[in-house]
């Protein structure tokens, strides 16, 4: 069952490009490309409801009233697959600002760590993207979250590529006021907390460092 806080969007362009990033011949390059691809189609879908407002303009012919972005948009990629995620939403909304968060997991305590977040000036007052190809277990998105908030963030939207059951469950219980948007709930972990059946390491495949 989908948390109520969860929208899984879907369109046969999202879908059909969800299968070249599942696929294990896919090589790096086309990953890349191909991931860049399927975040502007999400981010395309998720900002519908953005606000707006009004501005006056002159056309080649007349004046008019149009409408504007009437926030700014921030895009916080946590390290390392995040960030091939980036660019293909920049390409939508280039006045985007970006932000970066590190986070790793301790092995003796399994909990996240952070070792580097850097957000612009004003972060608090955009309207936050949390991206995150692949919500396993939850955990460090739960954690980065937190941090967020305690920044004083409070208009965020998780953005995944795959997520699985129980994260999105953990996430939800953790922080029932964020809103998240994944392309595909797939169907369950595995004893080592991957996706299945899921697209492998993300951030692997997207480096080449398999």
């Amino acid at each position: 069952m989908v948390p109520t806080n969860t929208t899984v969007l879907q369109h046969p362009l999202i879908e059909h490009k969800l299968t070249i990033l599942r696929n294990r011949e896919t090589d790096n390059k086309l990953f890349r490309s191909t991931l860049h691809e399927l975040s502007y189609l999400l981010v395309y879908e998720i900002t519908r409801r953005l606000p707006l407002r009004s501005v006056r303009i002159e056309t080649p012919l007349m004046p008019c009233t149009c409408q504007v972005l009437a926030a700014e948009v921030l895009l916080i990629a946590v390290l390392r697959a995040g960030l091939g995620m980036v660019d293909g939403i920049l390409e939508l909304i280039p006045s985007a600002k970006v932000g970066h968060l590190g986070l790793y997991r301790d092995e003796c305590t399994l909990n996240p760590v952070e070792y580097y977040c850097k957000l612009p000036p004003g972060a608090d007052r955009m309207h936050a993207f949390l991206l995150d190809p692949m919500l396993a277990t939850g955990g460090s998105l739960i954690y980065a979250l937190s941090l967020l908030k305690s920044r004083g963030l409070s208009n965020i939207i998780v953005t995944s590529i795959l997520a699985a059951p129980e994260g999105l469950q953990a996430l939800h219980n953790a922080h029932p006021d964020i809103q998240v948007y994944t392309a595909m709930l797939d169907e369950r972990l595995d004893e080592n907390g991957y996706i299945l059946p899921g697209l492998g390491d993300c951030g692997d495949r997207l480096f080449g460092t398999l």
